[in-house]
């Protein structure tokens, strides 16, 4: 693959638009349609779109151990929670002609305070039903013979 090449996919996986990558990698704006559509069918650059995209996908969605490690940390309440609080400063002086004057600002900043208590609970449950701990039913896994017998007793004549 050329570096022209290279350039026209990291361009292609910006917005998915063959002809602006092509224009954007230095191609032609006249053959710019024909080219993305000729680089996209090139197995070497399809390979590199698809290894892109998949390495793109893998670093935004969460996978399975970095959600039950993320709810462990909150159950176990090693993350903070960032809230925000105003404070109000007040100033009073007295001016050049002997007035008392008196300014109040707010001024907003940003706290860590403790994981709450029913956040814990909640990552407590969530780690709880994905282990199984407590279940509602009873799953019974057998094979069973089920026969029923009917006794009308000794006058069934």
């Amino acid at each position: 693959m050329t570096d022209k090449q290279k350039r026209f996919c990291d361009e292609y996986l910006i917005d998915l638009n063959a002809t602006q990558a092509a224009i954007r990698a230095g191609y032609s704006k006249k053959t710019a349609n024909r080219i993305g559509a000729e680089n996209l069918s090139k197995p070497d650059i399809q390979e590199y779109v698809q290894k892109r995209l998949t390495e793109k996908e893998d670093s935004l969605v969460a996978k399975q151990d970095e959600v039950l490690k993320t709810l462990t940390a909150i159950m176990r309440r090693e993350k903070a929670e960032t809230v925000v609080v105003v404070c109000k400063e007040r100033r009073s002086y007295y001016d050049d002609n002997q007035r008392k004057v008196s300014e109040e600002k707010e001024r907003p900043i940003c706290v860590e305070i403790p994981t709450k208590i029913s956040d814990v609970n909640r990552a407590a449950e969530m780690l709880g039903k994905y282990h199984t701990l407590f279940t509602d039913k009873s799953k019974v896994d057998a094979d069973l013979n089920f026969e029923v017998h009917f006794d009308y007793g000794d006058d069934a004549e």
